[in-house]
């Protein structure tokens, strides 16, 4: 039986006292590679009535079921038959034995199999408890809700994983929005976990095509750009299939790799292209027969085949931590897909006996295994701008919640480029390339606003920059009172707008001192894109602006561990 990791079994631990203080549906927010399957298992290992699991794909069916068999949990299948068979001999095939068992009380189910039942069975009013793999996809009005839906005993408890709670479509999952949970518990972040030796660092790389244009594309009602106008933009460009294939050969040659792809006959170009220049690759997709998946996986395991190239296959629940670079050759507005395909590579590429004693090493212990392990880093090449369109990779700090937000709201983040040299991406506030000294691409000529110029000053044209500091003196002199308008509100209302300024610009000083690595004019760009307006216009702001962007401020410096309780500010 497995042994839990310390951050897992706190991850079970908060998510059982949140079924004990009230809240029976929980949403366990837990991030690619961390173990999400092996953490249910050990829920329904623990719960001695019944029980049952839900995913919607046959592969996912099966590792849930692997999963509660290394427990030594019988479970029966709710799937179709030849699902059930395929899962039964992959147990036999790995375990020696099988604990498929058509009476247990723990049951593992395909939900398109389960909404097909009677909900007035009494397998629905017996189950205690429930897990739905992939948790992110259930809400009310979805067939997975009406899966939910279908369990009526009033003492049921239930889970729903995921590694990101965020819907592309914008839709919560608390019971407060769309979805059917009362509460969220949360595994340590992405990052925590590879500074802590638990996932594999990367390095990431984004070669565009030339001719690569993906302007325009239409989201659709799930979040996601249309498929259809996806697959048109890949088909036109003439340089992508070639860009995926040098890209390999160049900087990952030898190493696994999956690469996401748009459609079947784009997989199948890269796929040829790969073959033609020496590179083993297969192409998979949801219509691939399950014995030719099977066939190509084992074969990818052994370093017979180096590259999958996959159609939305491999982008939910798929382990296999061989896997040491990804291709996105597929782009994609969703974050939750972006961070999935993304995590493929991230496992840990460790020994049998390392893993079993993982947990007793220190973290500097870990990074060293992991540094001189078969894979001390993980490589991502983007080849369709999902890094940019995300602002940044899935481990920066991200706010998840279960309620509903703005369909398709921006990224957050300050927005990136990538080095013309070396291809890899940095912050658009710095100067230079911090992988390889190459200096950002200068603004082409013309009148330069603060917007064109990344918020620096130094470069705004002397016209425009002169009229932006007329007005911070307009502000910071004395009041103009025009003829025929009474004098105190003016003077009185020019004061107020003085003060908060004052605030305003005191706390921006606090808020660059927190930066003293960097010079003047850096920090000047990263705070446009931090808040988005630039230096100068910040300091004429009216009373109402300016305080509101203090506070904004205030709580920037807060996630820098920066609190700001009082500070010397002149009084009304």
């Amino acid at each position: 039986m497995p042994v839990l990791r310390g951050f897992q079994r706190n991850v079970k631990s908060d998510n059982k006292t949140e079924w004990n203080n009230g809240s029976p549906i929980t949403v366990v927010a837990s991030a690619t590679g961390t173990g999400k399957t092996v953490m249910m298992a050990s829920h329904c290992a623990d719960h001695n009535d019944y029980g049952c699991a839900i995913a919607h794909r046959k592969e996912l069916v099966g590792q849930i079921a692997m999963a509660l068999a290394v427990e030594g949990v019988r479970h029966s299948i709710i799937a179709p038959k030849e699902t059930i068979a395929y899962i039964r001999n992959k147990q036999l095939e790995e375990l020696g034995k099988h604990y498929v068992d058509p009476m247990a009380k723990w049951s593992v189910a395909s939900v398109d199999t389960l909404i097909n039942r009677n909900p007035n069975e009494p397998f629905f009013k017996r189950v205690t408890q429930v897990h739905f793999d992939e948790g992110h996809h259930v809400t009310r009005m979805n067939k997975w809700g009406a899966a939910f839906s279908m369990f009526s005993n009033p003492n049921l408890h239930g889970a729903l994983w995921t590694a990101c709670p965020d819907r592309a479509d914008g839709q919560g999952l608390g019971k407060c929005a769309d979805g059917v949970a009362d509460a969220l518990v949360e595994a340590p972040p992405m990052r925590w976990m590879i500074d802590n030796g638990y996932l594999t660092d990367y390095e990431v790389y984004c070669p565009t095509p030339r001719d690569l244009d993906l302007s325009g594309l239409t989201v659709m009602e799930s979040g996601d750009f249309s498929m259809t106008e996806m697959q048109k933009a890949m088909a036109k460009s003439q340089t992508v299939v070639g860009d995926v294939v040098d890209t390999y050969c160049k900087r990952a040659w030898g190493k696994l790799g999956i690469t996401f792809a748009v459609g079947i006959a784009e997989a199948e170009k890269i796929a040829a292209e790969f073959n033609r220049r020496g590179v083993p690759a297969a192409v998979l997709h949801g219509k691939s027969p399950a014995a030719e998946r099977d066939a190509a996986l084992k074969q990818f395991a052994n370093r017979k085949i180096w590259q999958l190239v996959n159609v939305d296959l491999f982008d939910e629940g798929f382990d296999l931590p061989a896997i040491e670079c990804v291709s996105f050759a597929r782009p994609t507005a969703s974050f939750n897909k972006y961070a999935q395909m993304w995590g493929r590579a991230l496992r840990l590429m460790i020994s049998e006996y390392l893993a079993s004693i993982w947990d007793t090493l220190s973290s500097a212990e870990r990074l060293h295994q992991i540094s001189i392990s078969e894979k001390p880093i993980a490589l991502i090449f983007d080849h369709v701008g999902n890094l940019l369109r995300h602002k940044g990779p899935p481990d920066k700090p991200r706010v998840w919640k279960l309620e509903r937000r703005q369909k398709r709201a921006p990224a957050d983040g300050i927005p990136l480029r990538i080095c013309t040299a070396c291809e890899q991406p940095y912050e658009r506030w710095l100067l230079q390339c911090p992988y390889c000294g190459v200096g950002a691409p200068a603004p082409e000529g013309g009148a330069r606003s603060p917007e064109t110029v990344d918020g620096d000053l130094f470069l705004v044209s002397p016209d425009v920059l002169k009229a932006m500091r007329d007005e911070v003196d307009r502000i910071d002199g004395a009041a103009f009172v025009p003829k025929g308008v009474p004098a105190r509100p003016v003077t009185v209302n020019h004061h107020e707008r003085q003060v908060a300024q004052h605030h305003l610009r005191a706390t921006m000083g606090w808020w660059a001192a927190a930066f003293p690595q960097h010079s003047d004019r850096e920090n000047a760009r990263r705070f446009f894109h931090t808040f988005g307006i630039d230096i100068l216009s910040a300091q004429a702001l009216n009373k109402a602006d300016a305080n509101a962007l203090r506070e904004k401020i205030v709580a920037n410096l807060a996630t820098c561990g920066i609190v700001i309780n009082d500070l010397s500010l002149p009084h009304d």
